[in-house]
């Protein structure tokens, strides 16, 4: 009997039938229309969470499609998040993995050149943050860097840069409407990218909605005043509301004589503003900042104070985009593309609305690596889908709805079958494995690296106590194809990991970083007693060697885990990592 030993590096998913990564052509190509925004978080989309804003049109999708309700990303920074959307690869091998060092190789394969090459007429609209000029596409405009709220720049393919007057999310709505109606050959499918900047920060609203929601207010997190005992690298994030938050920059507290470190970036961007948006800019916030000196809060009225005008600023910039999607989906239905048309609604990466007393995404937390995550396919399925999805999914699913080959070296997988309904439970194709342990034909155990796919039952889902992540909650454990194999070996979870014990059925380990220790509870069976005091570093030296797993030995170790590469999955901006390994008895 063959024996594996996976490992999950992002989230485990499936494809349904078929061996080959092949697609078959649709009678009538489907449409895509792919929206995405910077920094919305789930909390903050009324189908998914209730407490604070409401989205009725992002609502609209999910009511009519599906809702993924364990959707995340594969790096949860702008530019890496955007380079493994368009590549269906890990930040490690699209080559960009950081925002600030990298650039993205434009010449390398996305699904939108292979769409193209199917002849699809492909655009994207918006936000690129990908310092190269985007390749693959019919027609691109696209803001420079983040992009300005207000009269934004837009670089053309013609090479020029052109100043728009307007709010930019409307703007890009405007620029996408354009090239549906007139910019396209009708003649041919579609695939709109619509990358809008919001929700990203300083979050400064369109001046129609300033006023919006200044009544309302909002109970902080329970954890808005973490103490982050055990946790040195939480506690060293710059992140805080409290102490972070910049009042001039973040919260528009400006005056002459007041001074913040970002106050000069501030002043750039209300400096971008013509004087009807400046007028009603300063007729709104002028009250607002007197009221604020003069009652010159502290200590934990400040950060109530901080987190409530956050909580506004964040909501009133959302009802833009809330309200431009819904421009989009009327202008589907009134063309009658909308009954062949894909729609998907998500965002390069979630948020911190307070937890952890934190706003930004710079932390390995669930918060910032889950997205919201909704798509409408004409006569697909309805309601929600639980599967653990990724963003490199995404190339994958465009290209088989298109019945264009995916190509073997993408990393993604389809989700094609979850939106026609066609999951299969029993032999399911687990696609996504990058290391394994095969049993040879002497009957020793050997590692080796590669990408193999292995027809597996589902059987349960892993819980080990460890509340920091949902990829160490919800790992999938699976059986063999034999119907005697057991689940379950063991899990080790952490990049950074010392002093780990396996005994009695639990591992145990402590984080080098912190020093917490974790317990790991191993189902099926127990392993045999043993101590490793060396740490376990990116590349798990001595994992597992020699130990005894339900009388046979693993022989060897995993002395190197990328074969070269690194680091695995993604680069992390981050100082906790989660990496589970998962042995298959």
């Amino acid at each position: 009997m063959e024996k594996r030993l996976f490992l999950f590096g992002g989230l485990a998913a499936v494809a349904a039938t078929g061996c080959a990564r092949q697609s078959e052509a649709p009678a009538r190509p489907m449409n895509i229309l792919y929206i995405m925004t910077d920094d919305h978080t789930a909390q903050m989309m009324s189908c998914y969470d209730t407490r604070y804003a409401s989205t009725p049109n992002l609502d609209r999708i999910a009511v009519e499609g599906v809702r993924f309700t364990n959707s995340f990303v594969a790096n949860s920074l702008s530019g890496p998040s955007r380079a493994c959307m368009l590549t269906g690869k890990h930040s490690h091998k699209n080559g960009f993995y950081d925002n600030t060092t990298c650039v993205f190789d434009n010449t390398q394969q996305t699904f939108p050149k292979l769409l193209q090459q199917a002849g699809y007429e492909t655009a994207v609209v918006g936000k690129w943050h990908l310092e190269s000029l985007p390749t693959g596409f019919n027609h691109w405009e696209i803001v420079p860097g983040q992009g300005d709220y207000y009269n934004p720049d837009f670089i053309r393919q013609t090479g020029d840069t052109v100043r728009s007057e307007g709010y930019i999310t409307n703007l890009i709505t405007d620029k996408s409407l354009d090239w549906l109606r007139s910019g396209r050959d009708p003649e041919k499918p579609f695939c709109l990218l619509v990358h809008h900047k919001a929700q990203h920060r300083n979050w400064m609203a369109d001046t129609c909605n300033l006023a919006l929601y200044e009544e309302l207010d909002f109970p902080l997190p329970d954890t808005f005043f973490d103490d982050y005992e055990g946790r040195p690298a939480a506690a060293a994030q710059e992140m805080s509301i409290m102490k972070d938050m910049d009042l001039i920059y973040d919260l528009k507290m400006w005056r002459p004589d007041k001074r913040s470190r970002l106050k000069g970036t501030y002043e750039a961007f209300v400096g971008r503003m013509n004087p009807e948006q400046r007028a009603a800019w300063d007729r709104f916030y002028t009250p607002l900042i007197e009221d604020f000196y003069r009652r010159n809060p502290q200590g934990r009225e400040l950060a109530q104070w901080k987190f409530t005008r956050y909580m506004r600023d964040y909501m009133k910039v959302l009802k833009s985009l809330d309200d431009n999607v819904g421009r989009l989906l009327d202008y589907l239905d009134e063309s009658g593309l909308a009954e062949n048309t894909l729609v998907v609604y998500t965002s390069d990466q979630g948020f911190y609305m307070g937890e952890h007393g934190w706003f930004d995404k710079r932390f390995m937390y669930e918060e910032s690596f889950r997205t919201p995550l909704v798509m409408r396919l004409p006569g697909g399925a309805r309601g929600d889908i639980v599967e653990m999805v990724q963003n490199i999914d995404y190339a994958p699913t465009f290209l088989e709805l298109a019945g264009v080959a995916v190509p073997d070296d993408i990393q993604g997988v389809s989700l094609l079958p979850l939106l026609h309904k066609q999951v299969v439970i029993d032999n399911i194709e687990l696609v996504r494995p990058e290391i394994y342990l095969e049993t040879a034909a002497d009957g020793k155990n050997n590692w080796d690296f590669g990408t193999s796919a292995q027809k597996v039952d589902v059987n349960e889902v892993l819980k080990p106590d460890n509340a920091s992540l949902t990829l160490q909650k919800q790992e999938l454990i699976r059986k063999a194809e034999s119907k005697t194999a057991n689940p379950a070996a063991a899990v080790l979870a952490g990049f950074a990991a010392k002093n780990v014990s396996i005994a009695d059925g639990v591992v145990q380990y402590a984080d080098a970083k912190t020093g917490k220790t974790t317990k790991v509870i191993i189902n099926a069976f127990n392993l045999e007693e043993e101590s490793m005091d060396d740490n376990i570093t990116a590349a798990f030296d001595a994992v597992f060697d020699g130990q005894t797993i339900k009388g046979k030995t693993v022989l060897g170790s995993l002395n190197t885990l990328l074969d070269g590469e690194a680091p695995y999955p993604f680069d992390l901006n981050a100082s906790a990592y989660g990496i589970n390994l998962t042995a298959l008895g």
